[in-house]
């Protein structure tokens, strides 16, 4: 089977604070209005809400409210919608990251690494396990923030003699202050594990006078940019080409001189 190319879209936007109505309302006319032919949707972390530690007030259950509006737009887009929100599941709090597809299937994943110096691991659950998303023969890696900062977590390990992705997906509020971490690990992500790498941050200030500065860009598989905007409210557009990534692999397989590791 041939493998399509996929085009994606990078909604890099300010948030109302802890106003879902109001993020849901503004995000639904920016993806109204996104091109035809688009494949996968990616909204910033906490997108219904902004980056919170208010769990308690602001979560809701699966397949309620924020989950049917995703479900309602991806049918309607016919692109997958994704990006992270706050769930209450089983009496824990996370960080979910859901990936919801126009057929109406929704795959999720719990942001691993909580950031300790704004005390998210106080108030949210840890995931536990990595989502490997299969998608229009792509395989696919969402990770959520602070995650990037840890690369055994995103390691591209191999699975049945070939590598476990071919996308790393970074949903996140990553502050001004320290964008240049951000630039710099995503950048690094691609090159360390033979993949795209894609990042959506926000742009804006939060409730608590936290700034954003976005920089939401897609590398490639040699840590190539291949588009980027620094802090704009803009929709970004980058079609990522499933061919030249197996001919590089082909070429120059360094994944095979990894070293072997588990994760306990």
């Amino acid at each position: 089977m041939n493998t399509s190319d996929l085009k994606l879209a990078l909604v890099q936007t300010n948030l109302f604070w802890k106003d879902k109505t109001a993020n849901l309302a503004m995000l639904e006319e920016k993806v109204f209005n996104i091109e035809a032919g688009v494949d996968i949707i990616v909204l910033p972390e906490m997108f219904s809400t902004g980056f919170t530690m208010d769990a308690i007030e602001v979560a809701e259950p699966m397949n309620l409210n924020t989950t049917k509006w995703m479900k309602q737009l991806a049918a309607q887009t016919k692109a997958v919608i994704c990006g992270s929100i706050v769930i209450k599941d089983d009496g824990n709090y996370y960080n979910r990251f859901l990936w919801v597809e126009p057929s109406g299937q929704i795959q999720t994943y719990d942001k691993r690494h909580l950031f300790r110096m704004a005390d998210e691991d106080q108030h949210y659950a840890a995931g536990k396990s990595n989502q490997i998303i299969h998608y229009k023969g792509w395989k696919i890696l969402p990770q959520i923030c602070y995650d990037l900062r840890f690369p055994v977590w995103s390691r591209n390990t191999t699975e049945d003699e070939a590598l476990a992705y071919d996308l790393i997906l970074f949903v996140a509020s990553w502050p001004k202050p320290r964008i240049s971490a951000w630039d710099i690990l995503l950048q690094a992500r691609a090159v360390e594990n033979l993949s795209y790498s894609l990042g959506v941050n926000r742009v804006g200030q939060d409730g608590n006078a936290i700034p954003y500065s976005g920089h939401s860009a897609v590398y490639d598989f040699k840590g190539n940019q291949l588009v980027f905007n620094e802090d704009e409210e803009c929709i970004l557009y980058c079609t990522i080409q499933y061919a030249p990534l197996m001919e590089f692999r082909a070429k120059f397989p360094a994944w095979m001189d990894s070293d072997s590791f588990i994760i306990p």
